[in-house]
């Protein structure tokens, strides 16, 4: 269990904080790691050979598992392979059916969760090469692969924020291997650094402290972001919250909103699509606005395209740095904007987010069920 605090600043609100400079430090080990070398090999060879290349995980680290395969899926294209076999899976239907070659990666901060280390193990028995980004090489899943890229640094919430971060930093470390590039330290550390708008987030915040649940809308990387922010908002503010597609909001889901239903859209992920992307999240909020919605948005470049009369709850900006790759500054820019909206919601409406409810006897028991 977590330190127990009696009001902010949470271990949760440490963590954020903690983030520029834990991003740099991984970043400058990893580039040293020859663990990363040899996973960026088998990926390059897997994907050569139009061999699956998985990504998997479950919780936040099934969500840190589908922007590493976003991140990997733009370098191998990058480096000249046009039609990469790579995707992201749950552990769980993985485990039920595993690859017989390829290459599958597990994501597990501590390496212990059961439904990852048994879809790493079925899959290196079925044939495929199997690695683990995971905090330590001594964790429990460690002892089911043949690679392991430790990030070495432990979350101390449950509401993981640090837990996180380091897997997609690691997932740049190999993205960069890939394109035969050395990931710099200290630019992760600034696009990471760049991402600090307390303000804007405490205003989205107290905009949406009344709601009675949340629909977190995005596309591309932005999508496994908004997943992200779903569970940050479940786990840690006790607040109902759902991701959904940018398009596929728009088809059903709006029978069930109204004006106590809060809204946010993420739009940092879309440049490579342009005006499509930008003109669906508009519908998004026109839809919210008809509905009387409080919206509120976190923003990359296309942000500019947004009114602000469509974001009435506020906005949150991410400064998308041109000296990464646009998918590396992507994922790393909105960590931390999502995670500062839920830390600060859970403010708002007096919750502390670190135990994820478990402090309740009642939740303690349904997590042991």
């Amino acid at each position: 269990m977590p330190e127990r605090r009696p009001g902010p600043p949470y271990a949760m609100t440490d963590m954020i904080a903690a983030e520029p400079a834990l991003a740099e430090r991984l970043a400058d080990r990893l580039t040293a790691d020859p663990g990363v070398q040899r996973l960026a090999a088998e990926v390059v060879d897997a994907a050569r050979l139009s061999a699956p290349i998985i990504t998997t995980g479950c919780g936040t680290s099934e969500h840190a598992a589908m922007v590493i395969a976003g991140l990997l899926d733009d370098a191998l294209r990058g480096a000249g392979i046009s039609d990469p076999r790579v995707a992201s899976a749950q552990a769980f239907e993985l485990a039920g059916r595993p690859p017989a070659s390829g290459v599958v990666i597990g994501v597990s901060h501590e390496g212990g969760t059961a439904a990852t280390n048994e879809a790493l193990r079925k899959s290196r028995e079925g044939g495929a090469a199997a690695a683990l980004i995971t905090v330590s090489s001594g964790s429990p899943g460690a002892a089911m692969v043949e690679t392991v890229i430790a990030t070495g640094e432990q979350d101390q919430s449950w509401c993981h924020t640090v837990g996180y971060l380091s897997p997609i930093v690691a997932g740049a470390a190999l993205a960069s291997a890939i394109r035969g590039h050395r990931l710099d330290p200290a630019r992760v550390r600034a696009v990471v650094d760049a991402a600090d708008d307390g303000p804007g987030a405490e205003a989205i915040a107290g905009a949406l402290q009344s709601c009675r649940r949340l629909m977190v809308v995005g596309s591309g990387l932005d999508y496994a972001a908004a997943r992200e922010l779903a569970l940050k908002v479940e786990e840690g503010v006790h607040l109902p919250a759902v991701a959904h597609h940018l398009e596929t909001i728009r088809h059903g889901h709006w029978a069930a909103a109204d004006d106590r239903t809060g809204l946010l859209v993420l739009l940092t992920d879309g440049e490579d699509r342009g005006m499509v992307v930008v003109e669906r999240a508009l519908a998004v909020l026109r839809a919210a606005a008809a509905l009387g919605m409080p919206a509120g948005a976190i923003l990359g470049d296309l942000g500019d395209d947004v009114p602000a009369h469509l974001t009435p709850a506020g906005r949150v900006a991410v400064a998308n740095s041109g000296r990464l790759p646009r998918t590396v500054s992507a994922a790393l820019g909105v960590v931390r904007p999502l995670q500062l909206v839920a830390e600060r919601l859970a403010r708002v409406r007096g919750i502390n987010p670190d135990p994820i409810g478990r402090d309740d006897p009642r939740q303690a028991a349904a997590a042991d069920a």
